[in-house]
């Protein structure tokens, strides 16, 4: 399991930033379909399944971290 923490870090390490805020569009932020990808298959190996289309429907912190919580609880 990860906590938001880590989540943020993750995501925020694969946008090459330290600034993130919860409702901002990702993908407007560069998180293109190689970053989505490669977050996706990170999360999984650590049991998270989640795909590109999971990442593409809720491209926000907020959005994201609502489905993580959802599918490592399950």
């Amino acid at each position: 399991m990860i906590d938001y923490a880590t989540f943020r870090e993750q995501v925020a390490e694969f946008l090459g930033t330290e600034s993130l805020e919860q409702d901002v569009n990702l993908l407007d932020q560069g998180l293109d379909s190689m970053r989505a990808m490669n977050l996706a298959l990170e999360w999984e190996a650590e049991g998270i399944p989640l795909d590109f289309a999971d990442l593409a429907e809720s491209p926000t912190l907020r959005g994201l971290w609502t489905l993580v919580e959802e599918r490592q609880g399950s």
